[in-house]
């Protein structure tokens, strides 16, 4: 049986266990009010108030190549690795002085996975981190526009800026409203769609010499058709230099170059043959060889030509219309300023190798990328607008006619 000191001692035993329990789940479960004043036990840990935003979200495709990067509100990123996904290869970056951003050194590549790991601490150096996996907007469904002249050159007064896009684009005012073209001129620029890869713009009348042009490409994540959106955002400014407009008369067989205003120099030429007439209008020189292969299977002639060191020779048409040496005409009897004899291109006194002090190294050393050579009196019909960078014939209203914006 059980006496009155064993009870006491059990019921004793069972309310120290009791108490034991109370604290111990006091312990454990705290109060959401314990800390207010203050005492009676640790802090609550708190988390940094650092927040690290990747513009890529993990687990995203179609991500951007150009605005892939990494910000920071209420902190300073202390370390941010960037890699590609698998291969582990490292993407070079860099942290701003303030501390708040992080951006790849260079263009991401199209279709390719990457892995974002960033951390950052706060005022009071406690750290916080982020990570994404991500994969860029691929080849596929993306499209880039090839464009001319390139940044920082000098140009002819003629010289369009011209886009030629890698893919059909169907929603042409939002392709052409992210590309803006200004020029310290002042004058009204306009692009012109030619079919739907190409984009030119211009002014009404030639480029003022000596401006400045500045061009605005704003194509990142624009849709350009279905499912393909663009992917270049950078700036592009090129300067306009001095005026130069060289007049081919094919009657005459000679060439007037006219530079800010003023005739500069003539020179004779030898034109189209009349089997193989030179195209009329305004042609504007869109690519400079001191020597190049003209071969003549390549534009339609068949075996009738073959010359593989042609000098000084510009380009005037995507159809192969040139300005450039001869050395190979008759010796004794030079058509320069007497008639026609090539296969439509505009032909000047050479000699092989293009070292001689010769008509035409004159003329190729004082031109322009960008120039205008206008054609006339040729029997030959005019150039086409879109054959080369040709766009200067076509009446304004007819250029604007072609805007999409």
């Amino acid at each position: 049986m059980t006496t009155p000191d064993i009870a006491a001692r059990r019921a004793l035993g069972a309310c120290a266990a009791l108490m034991v329990g109370a604290l111990t789940l006091t312990a454990c479960g705290g109060s959401a009010n314990a800390n207010d004043d203050g005492k009676g036990g640790k802090d609550t840990p708190k988390t940094s108030t650092a927040k690290i935003a990747i513009s890529a979200k993990d687990g995203s495709t179609g991500a951007s190549i150009n605005a892939t990067g990494v910000k920071v509100s209420d902190g300073r990123l202390t370390d941010v690795k960037m890699t590609v996904a698998g291969s582990g290869q490292t993407v070079p970056g860099s942290i701003s002085a303030d501390g708040h951003s992080w951006k790849p050194k260079a263009q991401l590549e199209r279709g390719t996975k990457y892995q974002i790991a960033a951390t950052a601490k706060d005022a009071d150096g406690r750290t916080a981190a982020a990570n994404s996996i991500f994969t860029t907007v691929s080849s596929s469904n993306s499209f880039i526009g090839t464009y001319t002249p390139d940044n920082g050159s000098t140009v002819g007064v003629g010289m369009p800026v011209s886009f030629t896009f890698d893919k059909s684009i169907t929603d042409k005012k939002a392709v052409q409203s992210h590309i803006t073209v200004n020029t310290t001129s002042g004058q009204q620029v306009v692009g012109h769609w030619f079919g739907d890869r190409r984009l030119d713009f211009r002014p009404q009348e030639y480029w003022k010499a000596g401006s400045k042009v500045t061009l605005n490409i704003d194509l990142d994540g624009v849709q350009g058709a279905k499912g393909v959106y663009g992917v270049q955002k950078k700036t592009v400014s090129f300067t306009v230099g001095r005026s130069q407009v060289s007049t081919v008369d094919a009657r005459t067989q000679t060439m007037t170059v006219v530079r800010d205003g003023k005739t500069f120099k003539t020179v004779p030429i030898s034109a189209g043959s009349p089997q193989h007439t030179t195209y009329n209008g305004q042609m504007v020189i869109s690519e400079k060889f001191v020597q190049t292969r003209m071969n003549g299977s390549t534009v339609g002639f068949g075996g009738e030509y073959d010359i593989a060191d042609v000098p000084h020779a510009m380009r005037l048409t995507t159809s192969g219309t040139f300005i450039h040496g001869n050395y190979w005409y008759n010796k004794g009897n030079p058509p320069f300023g007497r008639e026609g004899t090539s296969h439509g291109c505009v032909g000047l006194s050479d000699v092989q190798g293009a070292q001689g002090d010769t008509q035409a190294k004159w003329f190729f050393d004082n031109s322009l990328v960008g120039d205008v050579v206008i054609v006339k009196n040729s029997p030959d019909s005019t150039v086409s607008p879109d054959n080369g960078l040709n766009g200067w014939n076509m009446s304004w209203s007819a250029w604007t006619a072609g805007s999409a914006a």
